[in-house]
C-alpha cells in the first residue's frame, strides 16, 4: 500500500510505512487515509517470553503467517488481545513500532490503540503513532475514573485524537470491560463536527440494535463499522458492517489470528450472495467458539491456541492472568480437528482447513 515517493499522513515524503526521507513537509489538518478500513482486522496477541518480557523476535514471523496464511493485512495492536493496558506506555510504544516496521509493504493498514487511564498517556501513545507511521489510532473509553455521559467522553477522545491530528481516529466501544454503557449511538451523533480525523467505530459489544443505529443513522458518511464480536459478524455484515476487527469480550479474544482464513470464507460467500454458504461458514466458527467459552476463554487460551496452531510461540500471559492449562490446550485442539479446522500437517505450518 506505500509505494515509493508517497507523501504519508503526516505530510511527509516517505520511502513506505515508517520510512522516511528528505522531502518538503506539507501542512495537513485533515486524516486522509489512502483508503477504507475494511475486511479482516486481527486484534494481534502481544508474544512474551516464559519470564514475561515481550518477545519482539517473532513479530516479522508473525506478520508473515497472518498475511500468507490467514489472509489477513490489518491489524489492531496493543489492544485488549494484546494486552495493552498491561504494558508499560515504554513496551506499548516499542510494540507498536515493531509491528509498523515489520509490516512495512506487507500489512495494509496498522491501527494503534492508544488508549489509556491517564489522558497524558493517551496522548503520548497517540503522537508516538504519528511519528512512526501507523495509519490510525483508536481509543477505548476510560474505565477507572469513567465518563458519566456522551459529552464527557467525546471531550477525552477529542484531546487524544488532537495529538495526532493529521491520524484517522476510531472509537474502540466495548462497554462489557469498561463498564462505559453509554450507546455507541449516541457517542457517533455530531462526533465527527467535534473530531474532525473520526473515521469510524470498532463495535465490541452484542447489542445489534445499538450497532444498527449506529450504521443506519450515518448512511451519509464514509465511517469505517468494525464489528468486533467473531461469533455474530454475519448478523452484522446485513446490518451494514464493513469490516470485523476480532475482539476480547466478555470471554473471547480475536480468533481472527488463527480462523482468519475461514471467516474470509464466509466474507466472500457474503459478498457473492452466496448466503446460505456464510452461513455455514459462521455456524461452523460458532461451534468452536461456543466450545472454548464453556472451557474458559480469553487471552491466555487465545496464546495458547496461537502457539498451537501457527507454531510462533506467544508465550504466557502477564499477570494476573494465568497461563492457559495443558488440558484446555489438548480439548482445543481436539475441537479444531473435529471440525477440520486443523489437519495433522497443520501444527507447524499453521493452515486452516476449510469446515465442510
Amino acid at each position: 500500500m506505500d509505494g515509493p515517493g508517497r507523501t504519508d499522513p503526516q505530510g511527509v515524503r516517505a520511502e513506505g510505512r515508517g520510512g522516511r526521507d528528505s522531502g518538503t513537509l506539507v501542512s495537513s489538518s485533515m486524516a486522509s487515509p489512502k483508503k477504507k478500513l475494511q475486511g479482516l482486522v486481527a486484534a494481534t496477541i502481544t508474544p512474551m517470553t516464559e519470564h514475561g518480557e515481550i518477545n519482539f523476535s517473532v513479530i516479522g514471523q508473525y506478520v508473515d503467517y497472518l498475511v500468507k496464511e490467514q489472509g489477513v493485512k490489518n491489524i489492531f495492536v496493543n489492544g485488549t488481545t494484546g494486552e495493552g493496558l498491561s504494558l508499560s506506555i515504554s513496551e506499548r510504544r516499542r510494540v507498536a513500532e515493531e509491528w509498523v516496521t515489520k509490516g512495512r509493504n506487507k500489512l495494509d493498514q496498522v491501527v494503534i490503540h492508544v488508549g489509556a487511564l491517564s489522558l497524558k498517556e493517551s496522548q503520548e501513545l497517540a503522537q508516538h503513532a504519528a511519528e512512526i507511521g501507523a495509519d490510525g489510532i483508536a481509543v477505548i473509553a476510560p474505565f477507572f475514573l469513567k465518563p458519566w455521559n456522551k459529552d464527557v467522553l467525546i471531550n477525552f477522545l477529542k484531546e487524544v485524537a488532537a495529538a495526532a491530528p493529521a491520524l484517522p481516529f476510531y472509537y474502540y466501544h466495548i462497554p462489557a470491560l469498561t463498564g462505559v454503557k453509554i450507546r455507541a449511538e449516541e457517542v457517533l451523533d455530531g462526533i465527527q463536527e467535534k473530531i474532525p480525523t473520526f473515521q469510524g467505530l470498532k463495535f465490541s459489544d452484542t447489542d445489534l440494535l445499538d450497532f444498527g443505529q449506529c450504521v443506519d443513522q450515518n448512511r451519509q458518511r464514509q465511517f469505517a463499522f468494525l464489528f468486533g464480536v467473531d461469533e455474530q459478524l454475519l448478523s452484522a455484515l446485513v446490518m451494514g458492517a464493513t469490516g470485523a476487527v476480532g475482539r476480547m469480550c466478555c470471554f473471547l479474544s480475536s480468533t481472527y489470528n488463527y480462523l482468519g482464513k475461514k471467516t474470509n470464507q464466509m466474507l466472500e460467500a457474503f459478498e457473492r450472495k452466496d448466503f446460505s454458504s456464510a452461513l455455514n461458514h459462521q455456524f461452523c466458527i460458532q461451534r468452536f467458539i461456543n466450545f472454548v467459552v464453556k472451557l474458559g476463554f480469553g487471552v491466555s487460551q487465545t496464546k495458547a491456541i496461537m502457539t498451537l496452531v501457527s507454531g510462533i510461540p506467544m508465550g504466557p500471559p502477564r499477570l494476573p492472568l494465568q497461563k492457559a492449562s495443558r488440558e484446555f490446550t489438548d480439548n482445543a485442539e481436539a475441537k479444531l480437528r473435529s471440525l477440520d479446522f486443523l489437519s495433522l500437517n497443520d501444527l507447524k505450518d499453521g493452515n486452516l482447513e476449510a469446515c465442510s
